[in-house]
């Protein structure tokens, strides 16, 4: 199937590719840029239904005139992802090696070394997709059924653009299951031997790019860890808790921490974490506690314990909208541990990484989780995640991360 798909899109030509129309009245958000386009607003004829999930079609108005060309499902909510406005653009390696060039030569403007996130989906033109970069080492995400048909394509635009020594698909994400499509985690070219060693802030970590979360790392937080390690210089006392594979302990404990508790329910991501502190110097100043975040911080409010700096990023707690309530519960209920062990005078982080969990809503949350347990603060810092992370202008969605530090009284 891979080599038939590379084949129908090397031939990729507008007066081959198939059309779908829009309803009347239903182009204007198209034609002014958003990259999505709903089944409600597109005219489902029996030609439409019958087009195979992720065909490349030519979009129109009902008056027939061109508003681009899309990935198209017809089994969807969000039928048409947006490729190119230029209906006559040739989909094909060329197309794609030309968006990662242009991802590629911003990133280069931003790092100085090469560990990023190469492409962000729709905010990097190519809907979705999501290629992390760890030096010699890709991850690909494919979770469209569009982008799954191009991936012979895609894996020949990586190659030329930056001749990687190793590329895994890491397609394993729930998104998938959306678009009908099933799970793989594979090795499309060379070697993966164990942990892949990167390098942020200076700081030496390991990423899992075959079973860790996500690609294994996460460089949304780059720019949050910096920010809280500079909070740790002079001996601060730090407990990370979902520590992961410990990107903010032990950038803390880099900086100038006394003491860090990094907490976290994987086995595997704390000995990664264990790894890396003890190739950095800074493992004798770090405790592994392997255990559920919200019963160590319950535990810990019961022992009386206090920290400079208490680290709260957890995993998406609202996976849909219909999470909302219980997951703004779970955000409240956090900030509240996290007050309550944090020492007058330290600083609380917490994020929220749920984007169906509004700003406000999670600002409200961690407002009401600080009143809970009758400490004030004030916010000397609100944040997304880094540049390499940019968000579509016409998708709000895109801005998934929020993240609030408050110093506490």
């Amino acid at each position: 199937m891979a080599a038939e798909a590379a084949r129908a899109f090397d031939a990729d030509t507008s007066a081959a590719r198939p059309g779908v129309r829009l309803l009347p009245g239903r182009d204007k958000r198209a034609r002014h840029g958003h990259p999505w386009v709903f089944s409600n607003e597109i005219a489902m004829d029996a030609a439409a239904k019958a087009l195979p999930p992720g065909t490349i079609v030519t979009l129109s108005s009902a008056e027939g005139r061109s508003v681009g060309m899309a990935m198209f499902n017809p089994r969807t909510l969000v039928a048409a992802r947006m490729l190119d406005r230029d209906p006559r653009a040739v989909i094909d390696a060329k197309f794609l090696a030309r968006r990662l060039r242009r991802a590629l030569e911003l990133r280069g403007r931003l790092f100085d070394a090469p560990y990023y996130r190469l492409i962000h989906a729709e905010a990097d033109g190519l809907p979705g997709l999501v290629i992390d970069r760890y030096g010699d080492v890709v991850a690909v995400q494919v979770n469209t059924a569009g982008m799954e048909l191009l991936t012979p394509l895609l894996l020949e635009a990586i190659d030329k653009v930056l001749d990687p020594a190793v590329v895994v698909l890491r397609n394993d994400g729930s998104m998938r299951a959306l678009e009908g499509l099933g799970q793989e985690v594979r090795v499309a070219k060379g070697r993966v031997d164990g942990p892949v060693r990167i390098v942020e802030n200076g700081v030496a970590f390991y990423a899992d790019v075959t079973g860790g979360q996500k690609t294994g790392w996460f460089f949304d937080q780059r720019g949050n860890r910096a920010f809280m390690a500079a909070l740790a210089r002079g001996g601060a006392r730090v407990l990370d808790l979902y520590s992961h594979t410990g990107g903010f302990a032990l950038q803390a404990a880099m900086t100038g921490a006394g003491a860090v508790d990094l907490v976290d329910r994987s086995e595997a991501a704390l000995a990664l974490a264990e790894r890396a502190a003890r190739e950095n110097g800074c493992a004798g100043r770090c405790k592994f506690t392997r255990a559920d975040a919200f019963a160590d911080a319950e535990r810990r409010t019961g022992m009386a314990e206090k920290f400079d700096l208490v680290i709260a990023d957890p995993p998406a707690f609202v996976k849909s909208k219909k999470d909302v309530a219980a997951g703004a519960r779970g955000y409240r209920k956090l900030a509240r541990l996290c007050a309550r062990l944090t020492a007058p005078g330290g600083a609380m982080f917490i994020a929220s990484c749920s984007h169906n969990m509004e700003a406000e809503t999670f600002a409200e949350q961690v407002r009401r989780g600080l009143d809970d347990a009758g400490r004030t603060g004030r916010i000397i810092r609100s944040a997304g995640a880094g540049p390499d992370h940019p968000v579509h202008p016409h998708l709000p969605e895109s801005a998934y991360l929020k993240a609030l530090v408050l110093a506490v009284d």
